[in-house]
């Protein structure tokens, strides 16, 4: 007799069953909605809450609810054609206010009481913003050039070296030898700053060229990279935004966004279901860091604002209300050598709690203790590349903000820990976000914008549920029409596939594309190729005369080898998908591998425990499994 033991079978009750539950949050669908929040970052209140329902009752726009929800206000709406009015008028309604379609999932609270939710949506489905950025790789070597200009500088005085000057011109660096006897020990200096000059030691290409010349009539050096050098500049200021990208995504908390190299020169960012588009602008293009400088307590800034000329070693800045700050051409500490910043408040007023590496905080320690009492500033720095087209060519500007954020008095001897203080919430919470992500290693600038609405992503869904339903449908018929009662045995199995591999992609949180619709389909044809093996296995082994209880076994258990190669192999294959592909790819890839495995546990075991059940437990005499031709 075909019987597995109990605990088997309530196995694999538990999995179906389980899987029914994680998978059930999908079935409710979502409603059109409307996110609403401050610019400034503020909470929402029941004050807003009620300006919104006057504005739409005003112009008789019908919607389900409007609910106060963390710090943003959700209106949900019956239909899209709703939404979208909502939207416009709400968007001239509520000024200072940022209006986001979005998709409100109508989940019970008992399901989410338990945790459960469905499954996320990609780009396509739900609708989000597509970015396309630019990189402006004749910066990120510039500012190379300029740090070895000035580490260069700093070589030379420190072996007492005198020259006539480091001059930088254009990607050219020339300096000229006073003492011309010193002219090998100032080449040296050169070459051991190549930034490839360990590999240039064990036999590599140098990275920079190095030719002795006359500069202002002095003995010296012209130095400018090579090209291998400045290919490599590039490729790193292209590799390094986009992990500063990424970790800015990853700090907006968006599932499975899209952060990828096109190109030579591009950088593509795809925000599915994002909230706030105008905040996802702010924080990825922007270019901010803070500096730590000492304030000049010896002269008048006012004095200095009337006149325009700063004292010597000092430099003029303005703080938010255009009060004007002389603060210390030395600097203390810069955003580079932040190694953790958090949004706080401390004693009720917001904050950025900072954490310095150990360089900065020696730093920081030795000009505490040499300044107690004495006023410190926080400058805030940041840059704004800009795209301008002159003489019929795109050239980029950057556009340099420098304010000072905050003037305290040094009441205290601190090193790597303290705070940042006199930022408003909104302030706080992007400036802890920046910091913690990493500076950008040179300017980007946005040059495509695409915002996909929910209404087009639900389009995508109802094609994509189509498609899975037609394929599933016309399995379920054949199959039933020519195996019989294996043939339905093998649709249970199918059906039960379906709910496991929506059931694992709720729990991963894994993002559903059309590309993954896509993995579905194909995982529904695929999925019926063991049942279809073992069936025909069960078929030969009744022509060869076996019982039908022993052709059960037979089938399964010699169909299994042929059943477990094949799903392998496509394994391996969705695996490599996963790891080198990228986006759409992984989607693909992803619900294709869960479908292998969660396949594999139906068609094998599933079905197993189900024929086992029907013929198992009794003497059979004849299989309904389709005509057997002897």
């Amino acid at each position: 007799m075909n019987r597995y033991p109990l605990w088997v079978n309530i196995l694999v009750l538990v999995v179906i069953v389980g899987g029914a539950l994680f998978a059930l949050p999908n079935i409710y669908g979502d409603d059109p909605a409307l996110q609403i929040t401050r610019e400034d970052g503020n909470p929402m209140t029941d004050i807003v809450r009620g300006q919104i329902v006057a504005a739409l009752d005003e112009q008789e726009i019908d919607f389900s609810s409007v609910i106060l929800e963390d710090e943003a206000v959700v209106v949900r709406f019956p239909e899209v054609a709703s939404q979208l009015s909502g939207s416009e008028v709400l968007g001239e309604a509520m000024p200072f206010h940022i209006v986001a379609l979005t998709l409100a999932p109508r989940t019970p609270g008992w399901l989410g009481f338990l945790g459960l939710e469905p499954m996320s949506l990609g780009l396509d489905l739900r609708g989000g913003v597509h970015f396309l950025y630019q990189v402006d790789l004749d910066s990120a070597l510039d500012q190379f050039m300029q740090t070895y200009q000035t580490d260069l500088r700093t070589r030379l005085r420190e072996e007492n070296i005198r020259n006539g000057g480091v001059d930088l011109q254009g990607r050219v660096v020339s300096v000229g030898i006073q003492d011309s006897e010193r002219m090998d020990d100032a080449e040296e200096i050169i070459r051991v700053l190549d930034p490839q000059a360990s590999a240039t030691l064990l036999g590599g290409t140098p990275g920079i060229n190095v030719n002795r010349t006359t500069v202002d009539g002095l003995p010296g050096f012209r130095v400018e990279p090579t090209q291998t050098l400045i290919v490599e500049r590039q490729n790193f200021a292209i590799q390094q935004n986009t992990v500063t990208l990424r970790n800015r995504v990853n700090e907006l908390g968006v599932a499975e966004p899209v952060v990828q190299r096109q190109g030579l020169n591009r950088i593509v960012v795809q925000l599915p279901g994002v909230q706030d588009p105008a905040q996802a602008e702010r924080i990825l293009g922007a270019t901010a860091t803070v500096e730590f400088r000492l304030v000049d307590w010896e002269n008048d800034a006012f004095t200095a604002d009337r006149t325009g000329r700063p004292p010597l070693g000092s430099i003029l800045r303005y703080q938010r209300d255009g009060t004007p700050t002389l603060l210390r051409r030395d600097l203390i500490v810069s955003g580079d050598q932040l190694t953790d910043a958090t949004f706080i408040y401390s004693q009720g007023q917001p904050a950025v709690n900072v954490r310095l590496n150990s360089q900065g905080g020696n730093r920081m320690l030795e000009t505490t203790q040499a300044n107690l009492n004495r006023p410190m500033a926080v400058l805030y720095v940041e840059e704004k590349p800009e795209l301008l087209e002159r003489d019929g060519e795109q050239i980029i500007r950057n556009t340099r903000e420098e304010t000072v954020i905050n003037v305290a008095t040094i009441r205290g001897i601190f090193s790597t820990n303290f705070q940042i203080t006199g930022v408003t919430p909104f302030e706080g919470q992007d400036l802890a976000l920046l910091l913690r992500a990493g500076a950008l290693a040179t300017p980007i600038f946005k040059v495509e914008e695409r915002t996909i609405g929910p209404s087009l992503g639900q389009d995508n869904i109802d094609r994509g549920r189509a498609a899975v339903l037609t394929g599933f449908l016309l399995v379920v018929l054949f199959m039933a029409a020519y195996y019989r009662i294996f043939g339905l045995t093998a649709d249970l199995a199918l059906f039960a596939n379906l709910v496991l591999i929506v059931a694992l992609l709720s729990m991963l949180q894994a993002s559903l594309t059309l590309p993954g619709i896509a993995g579905i389909v194909l995982t529904v044809g695929m999925a019926v190729d063991a049942n279809v093996l073992i069936f025909e296995r069960i078929r030969e082994e009744l022509r060869n005369g076996n019982s039908p209880q022993a052709a059960i076994r037979a089938g399964y258990e010699k169909a299994f080898s042929t059943i477990a190669d094949a799903n392998i192999t496509t394994l391996i294959a969705a695996s490599v998908l996963w790891v080198f592909g990228t986006g759409p790819i992984r989607g693909f890839a992803t619900t294709l591998g869960l479908g292998i495995v969660t396949s594999m546990f139906t068609a094998i075991v599933g079905t197993r425990v189900v024929v086992n059940l029907i013929y198992g437990y009794r003497r059979v005499d004849r299989l309904a499994i389709g005509t057997v031709r002897t």
